[in-house]
């Protein structure tokens, strides 16, 4: 095959573009802010998901220190009664005596009660701290999420503007270039996945790196200067005279 020495070097140009967009993409792709941003989610979503589970504990223990408080409430209202009936004495001796004897239980047993609203009370005070605790671990992430993402879009708008500019420069080398040397440059990138042209300079591949033999670089020494040549190990175009 067959190319100017013009488009030949003009393909190394092209080469160029795109190592560099390649590079702008792994960069894209790994921009530290994408990390944070993930890491912070995951704590994000571990707060929420404590928090929601606090909250529903916490509608459970209320049910629970309702049900406590209603029992204390009967226990008071009974005594109030038995009181008031002590009080009145219009019952008999053995009546008061029972009646005082229930109270004395009654007390005993309101105690009890009394102690254990007391307990769930503390537990509602625990949960609410709790829950208070998260939502600010909750805030304090969304406001990290939302400075990473600022960051992070502010970063990519400088990538994508370098991608539109090699684009364009990409674009109007092409059109100065032989079809067929840009076909051939694309059909190699795409099967080897590597350098599709390279510069050869001090008796080696700009794109594998590795040097040519003696023999190999006589021959393409005689070749003449529009002869497109490929190197035999990465099997890039070498372009020669750069």
């Amino acid at each position: 095959m067959k190319a100017s020495p013009s488009d030949q070097r003009s393909i190394l140009d092209i080469q160029r573009f795109d190592q560099q967009a390649t590079s702008l993409r792994h960069k894209a792709a790994n921009l530290p802010e994408l990390a944070d941003l993930a890491s912070t989610t995951v704590k994000a979503n571990n707060a929420r998901d404590l928090r929601i589970a606090a909250e529903t504990e916490l509608s459970d223990v209320k049910r629970e220190l309702l049900r406590a408080e209603g029992d204390v409430e009967q226990i008071v209202m009974r005594i109030t009664r038995d009181e008031a009936r002590l009080i009145g004495g219009s019952a008999s001796p053995k009546e008061l005596e029972q009646l005082q004897h229930e109270v004395g239980t009654l007390g005993a047993r309101r105690s009890e009660l009394e102690e254990v609203e007391l307990e769930i009370m503390m537990r509602v005070d625990a949960i609410n701290e709790r829950i208070t605790t998260l939502k600010a671990e909750e805030a304090e992430h969304a406001a990290v999420i939302a400075d990473l993402e600022i960051r992070k879009e502010n970063a990519m708008a400088i990538i994508n503007n370098g991608l539109d500019a090699i684009a364009k420069d990409r674009s109007e080398t092409l059109q100065s270039i032989e079809k067929a040397l840009v076909d051939l440059y694309e059909k190699i990138r795409d099967t080897t996945g590597g350098a599709g042209a390279a510069a050869l300079l001090g008796g080696a591949c700009g794109g594998c790196n590795l040097s040519i033999n003696t023999v190999e670089l006589k021959r393409v020494a005689d070749l003449a200067d529009d002869e497109v040549v490929r190197c035999e190990e990465c099997r890039c175009i070498l372009v020669r005279g750069v």
